[in-house]
Order: C-alpha cells, then sequence, then structure tokens
C-alpha cells in the first residue's frame, strides 16, 4: 500500500510562540523606525521661546513628509512636495549645533528681505503683525548692543529660512544666528498629542489634541 504523501503543513514543523513573538516584534519595531523616518515624529518643548503658542512640557507630532521626502541621516529629498510657507511652525536641526533639534515659526523664505524696527517685525518692508507673538520685556534695546528687537533688513538666501520664536523677546532664532537651510527642515507641527505641567505635574488635559497654527 502506498505512503500517503504528507502536505507541507504536515511535513515542516510550525512556528513555535517565541519564534511568533519576535516576529511580531521585529515587524513592529520596523514600521515603527519606517513611521518615524518618513511619516511622523514626536516631540517635546524644553524651554518658552514659542510661548503662548507652545507652552514647556508641550509633545507634539511633526509631519515629516509634508515638506517631501528625505534620506536619514545625509537629510537629502528624494521626493520632493513642498517648501515650507511663511508661519509655518517647523523642527529644524540647529545650525550651531547638529546634534539639537530647535522648533521655531518660518517669518521668511527664499527672497523675502526681513527686518525688525523697534520689535516690529517687517517682511518686503510690509509691517507683520500676529496675534500668536508675545514681548515679555518693555524695553528695546538698541542694535548696536543686540539684534534682539533691531535687525537687517537681511535677505533671505536660496533655499533657506528666517524663524524666529514667537515669544519674541525670549527666542534664540535667525535673529542671532542666521538663516536655516532646507535641508535642515524636519517636518511641520500640526498637533499637540500631551501636555505635561512640570511645575504642579499636572496634566494639561484641555492642550491635548490641539491642532497647531
Amino acid at each position: 500500500m502506498a505512503s500517503k504523501e504528507k502536505t507541507p503543513a504536515e511535513s515542516s514543523p510550525g512556528k513555535g510562540p517565541i519564534r511568533e513573538n519576535i516576529e511580531a516584534i521585529v515587524i513592529a519595531l520596523i514600521l515603527a523606525l519606517f513611521i518615524r523616518t518618513f511619516v511622523v515624529q514626536a516631540f517635546k518643548i524644553p524651554s518658552g521661546s514659542m510661548l503662548n503658542t507652545l507652552q514647556i512640557g508641550d509633545h507634539i507630532l511633526v509631519s515629516k513628509f509634508i515638506y517631501g521626502v528625505k534620506l536619514p541621516f545625509i537629510q537629502k529629498t528624494i521626493i520632493p512636495v513642498k517648501d515650507p510657507e511663511r508661519d509655518d511652525i517647523v523642527v529644524f536641526i540647529y545650525p550651531e549645533d547638529p546634534k539639537k533639534d530647535f522648533i521655531k515659526r518660518v517669518v521668511g523664505v527664499e527672497g523675502d528681505v526681513v527686518e525688525m524696527r523697534d520689535k516690529k517685525l517687517y517682511v518686503n518692508d510690509t509691517l507683520v503683525e500676529r496675534d500668536y507673538t508675545i514681548h515679555t520685556d518693555r524695553r528695546i534695546l538698541p542694535a548696536p548692543f543686540t539684534t534682539r528687537d533691531n535687525f537687517g533688513p537681511k535677505t533671505v538666501p536660496k533655499d533657506s529660512l528666517f524663524v524666529m520664536g514667537d515669544n519674541r523677546d525670549n527666542s534664540h532664532d535667525s535673529r542671532f544666528w542666521g538663516f536655516v537651510p532646507l535641508s535642515a527642515v524636519k517636518g511641520k507641527a500640526f498637533m499637540i498629542y500631551f501636555s505635561w505641567n512640570g511645575r504642579d505635574k499636572s496634566i494639561r488635559w484641555s492642550r491635548i489634541g490641539d491642532i497647531l497654527k
């Protein structure tokens, strides 16, 4: 009598639970890495330079693909989508220390002429006023001593941005260290997904889910 031919399932041992768990973990890690690199990344706000838009302890989500797909590490755009626009809140590699990420608001793009006159922002010789900006220091500091309140005019070079913090008197930004190359931009901040008040150890429930503008 001929022996019964075994099916592939019968002839090979099934996956054990340990192997299945390891494969699931590896797949999850690969997906998480892909999402973090190309889709969305989480950041925490450590300073008050973007008050009142962003509070210290806010945890935000940043869209990585909105400005195009970049190769990791070398930050080269392989699939361009669009460039940052004025008023976008962007996360970028700090030009003076590539190990750090900064978050600021775009106030000038390629070709714009940016100037600060007695704390007032002018772009292309037009006064720019926004509800989100704050000033905490009544003093107006003269240009020979600092570029905080009087700056420029300076023209934004090709493939670059001029960025500033919404907390204009307490922000270390393009007024002090110059322009941000487009290649250094990691993405656009679009939502607060969690917020923690470190002073009283409480969750800011009202901020969770806020869309950034």
